[in-house]
């Protein structure tokens, strides 16, 4: 019986503790797609803060991937994303069930762009994927960033309101006046939105390739912010953290051609955005990481 084989961590388990019924029907899910899929496991699954993915053999034997994962707004545009990337520069999707959300992937490797040990290098390998990713025309279907944006901008007063440090909210402040500015022209590119480098697996068909997209229509220059705050010992190690963000971001911007303002002034966008799921979930302070990119950055926004 598949359900034997299957153990929903206890990790996993506890990021679902307000979706228990989604949970406790994972093993009886993952059983029905691999029969429906014709799938063996092989070897142990392995998981994300949302998703399980089991390693599988098809009925052909080739190698997939089973990832199992309930249907929400941040993942619901996941299939229509691969779909339009149709593995360029991302992982082929195989398969998918609508009604449950589970997707049969390509198999990569477990070896993610963090393996690369220098930073500015593995930013430059990031930002080549982003070059690709958005160069194709976002669908219907996604997300998009003028949404977005204009949801930033009316929960920001409020976001400010709750910090506690006057010089915060002056921060806060500002990358919302910059947001404002850019809204106008949000853009229509197919974005991955979640693009950092244990986002980015080495592969067979490829040297490295994209998973786990939240796919966004938008400008590409809202897509830099994870690639400069992971890997953030690195940029501490240095000794100089706002020099060691701006070598990340230069090194991302000559990649992917992005004039400079620009990138810096939507960069500022996704510091709104994070500080503002940290006020959400009842901080009433930034992060120091997000205070030290938006500094870093901040002579170069608009």
């Amino acid at each position: 019986m598949m359900s034997s084989a299957v153990v929903v961590p206890a990790a996993l388990a506890a990021t679902h503790r307000n979706n228990s019924r989604w949970i406790d029907g994972l093993p009886a899910l993952a059983e029905q797609r691999l029969a429906a899929w014709r799938l063996r496991p092989d070897g142990a699954a392995w998981h994300g803060m949302v998703a399980l993915a089991l390693p599988v053999v098809r009925a052909d034997g080739g190698a997939a991937v089973l990832k199992l994962q309930p249907v929400t707004e941040d993942t619901a545009g996941e299939p229509v994303g691969l779909r339009a990337w149709a593995g360029r520069g991302a992982v082929r999707l195989l398969e998918h069930d609508p009604d449950s959300g589970s997707m049969l992937l390509e198999r990569l490797t477990t070896r993610s762009l963090s393996s690369v040990d220098d930073d500015v290098t593995a930013a430059r390998i990031l930002a080549g994927l982003l070059a690709r990713l958005s160069a194709v025309p976002a669908p219907p279907g996604v997300r998009r960033l003028s949404e977005i944006a204009a949801a930033m901008i009316t929960e920001a007063p409020g976001a400010c309101a709750r910090l506690t440090d006057p010089a915060q909210r002056r921060l806060l402040e500002h990358c919302a006046g910059v947001v404002e500015e850019l809204r106008g022209e949000a853009g229509d590119r197919l974005l991955h939105w979640d693009l950092h480098y244990d986002n980015v697996l080495a592969a067979r068909r490829e040297p490295w390739l994209a998973i786990d997209p939240q796919p966004l229509a938008g400008d590409p220059c809202f897509e830099l912010m994870p690639a400069l705050h992971n890997r953030w010992d690195d940029a501490v190690a240095t000794g100089d953290v706002a020099a060691a963000v701006r070598r990340r971001f230069e090194a991302m911007i000559e990649v992917l051609g992005l004039e400079r303002q620009r990138a810096a002034g939507w960069t500022l966008g996704r510091v709104l955005q994070n500080c503002l799921w940290e006020i959400e979930d009842g901080e009433t302070g930034l992060s120091d990481v997000q205070v030290a990119v938006a500094e870093a950055l901040i002579e170069w926004g608009p």
